[in-house]
């Protein structure tokens, strides 16, 4: 949804010593309703969190059945 992807910088030892690493954006696998259909999307947590996202029903109304 937002294009967020790692971001990258140093572990800093008490050494002062500087190894690469990375931080992953905390991606979350959701059901979200997108123009009309329900469809599987990773998304991270804070765009789940500030409405970006539409989770999609859970059950029966999700996929249009009826009993």
């Amino acid at each position: 949804m937002c294009g967020k992807g790692p971001v990258f910088g140093h572990n800093v030892s008490h050494a002062n010593n500087k190894t690469n690493r990375r931080w992953n954006p905390n991606l979350q696998r959701v059901r979200a309703v997108i123009n009309g259909q329900t469809k599987r999307v990773r998304v991270c947590t804070s765009c789940i969190r500030s409405g970006k996202v539409q989770k999609a029903p859970r059950g029966m109304a999700a996929t249009g059945q009826s009993s």
